[in-house]
């Protein structure tokens, strides 16, 4: 489910994964990034955040 919400809103998904000082500062610059490029750097975050995603469950596991 966190993978699917990456996808679409990359820092919610970092924050959810317990890293919200990392989600905010992700938010601060996805917001001009995606407005400056049009949404050409959207992939960058998303595979952000699939990474964090897959840190924080082998840390758990």
């Amino acid at each position: 489910m966190n993978y699917l919400l990456a996808i679409l809103l990359p820092p919610l998904s970092i924050v959810l994964t317990g890293r919200p000082i990392v989600g905010i500062l992700t938010f601060f610059i996805w917001v001009p990034a995606l407005i400056f490029s049009g949404g050409l750097t959207h992939p960058m975050f998303i595979i952000l955040a699939w990474l964090l995603i897959f840190q924080s469950r082998e840390k758990h596991s």
